[in-house]
C-alpha cells in the first residue's frame, strides 16, 4: 500500500527533474549606450518574461530632464549623431507614438527622467518586441539599437515623437 503512494509521487519528482535538465532558453539582453564621446552614460537589460520584454534602463551623466527612449532599427551606434542606428524598430508599419491612432512603433518606449544628478532610470514592458525568433524580433538580420534621445517623447507625432537629437546609443546583444 505505501508503495502504491509513493510511485506518483516519484513520477512527478522524475518529471520535475527531468525538466530542471533542459537546456535553459536564452531570455536575457544587454545593451551599453554611450555618448558622442565614447563614455558610458547607460545600461538597459532586456528580459523575455513569456509574451512580453521587461526593459530596465539606469543612466548616469545625463543632462537634467525627460528623454525619449525608443528601440532603433539597427544595431549600430556610430557617433557623434547615431544615425547609423536607422529609424524606430517598426516591424508592423505603424505611426509613431502610444497616443497615435495608427501607432505605436514596436520600439516606442516611455520616457526616461534624469533628475539633478545625471541619474534616471525607466523599467517598462513590451508585448511589441521579443528577443527569441520571430518578425518582431530585436535580433533580425541587422540587430537593433536603443537610443536616448535630448527631449521629452511626446507620444503621438510621426516619426518620432519630437524627442530631439539622439544623445546616447548601444547595441543590443544578447548576454
Amino acid at each position: 500500500m505505501r508503495i502504491a503512494r509513493l510511485v506518483p509521487a516519484l513520477v512527478v519528482l522524475l518529471a520535475v527533474g527531468c525538466a530542471g535538465k533542459t537546456t535553459p532558453v536564452d531570455n536575457t539582453a544587454r545593451a551599453e549606450l554611450r555618448n558622442a564621446s565614447g563614455q558610458v552614460v547607460a545600461t538597459a537589460t532586456f528580459t523575455q518574461v513569456g509574451g512580453a520584454v521587461r526593459v530596465l534602463v539606469e543612466a548616469t551623466g545625463l543632462p537634467p530632464g525627460p528623454k525619449g527612449v525608443h528601440i532603433h532599427a539597427v544595431g549600430k551606434c556610430d557617433p557623434p549623431d547615431f544615425t547609423t542606428a536607422g529609424s524606430h524598430f517598426n516591424p508592423g508599419g505603424k505611426e509613431h507614438g502610444s497616443m497615435n491612432p495608427k501607432g505605436p512603433h514596436a520600439g516606442d518606449l516611455p520616457n526616461i527622467t534624469i533628475g539633478q544628478d545625471g541619474r534616471g532610470r525607466m523599467e517598462s514592458a513590451t508585448e511589441q518586441v521579443t528577443l527569441l525568433t520571430a518578425p518582431n524580433s530585436l535580433f533580425d538580420a541587422d540587430g537593433s539599437a536603443l537610443v536616448i534621445h535630448a527631449a521629452a517623447d511626446d507620444f503621438k507625432t510621426d516619426p518620432t515623437g519630437n524627442s530631439g537629437a539622439r544623445i546616447a546609443c548601444g547595441v543590443v546583444v544578447k548576454k
